[in-house]
């Protein structure tokens, strides 16, 4: 199943830092295999706020992603980023292709009709 690491980064500061980690990031991906779904452009907010921007990283599985995040290459470049964007990163797993909302539902139903064991 693919995962991603999804970031909300809340302040933006166009620092020389930060440059030289885009330059660098896309070597750290690499190795295995992550690919920017999204790369912070204005989001369309329909419901609710979102401040600031978002990015969308798409990896094979979480292993790799986890592997992404750990290696020397990454946390050589890291702190171009922290040091000047707010924000959090998430590692997460995706859904698989025949993923049905409405099997997820029965789950649910099912677990909260379930009878509490004291």
């Amino acid at each position: 199943m693919p995962a991603y690491g999804f970031a909300h980064l809340r302040s933006r500061r166009h620092h020389s830092d930060v440059i030289e980690y885009l330059q660098h990031i896309q070597a750290t991906l690499d190795p295995f295999a992550g690919r920017f779904v999204i790369h912070g452009p204005p989001a369309e907010v329909v419901e609710g706020t979102w401040p600031g921007s978002m990015v969308l990283i798409e990896f094979p599985g979480l292993a790799e992603a986890r592997a992404w995040y750990d290696s020397p290459a990454y946390r050589a470049i890291l702190r171009l980023r922290t040091d000047h964007i707010e924000g959090d990163l998430l590692l997460i797993e995706g859904v698989a292709p025949d993923y049905d909302p409405a099997e997820r539902a029965r789950k649910l139903q099912t677990e909260a009709e379930a009878p509490l064991i004291p």
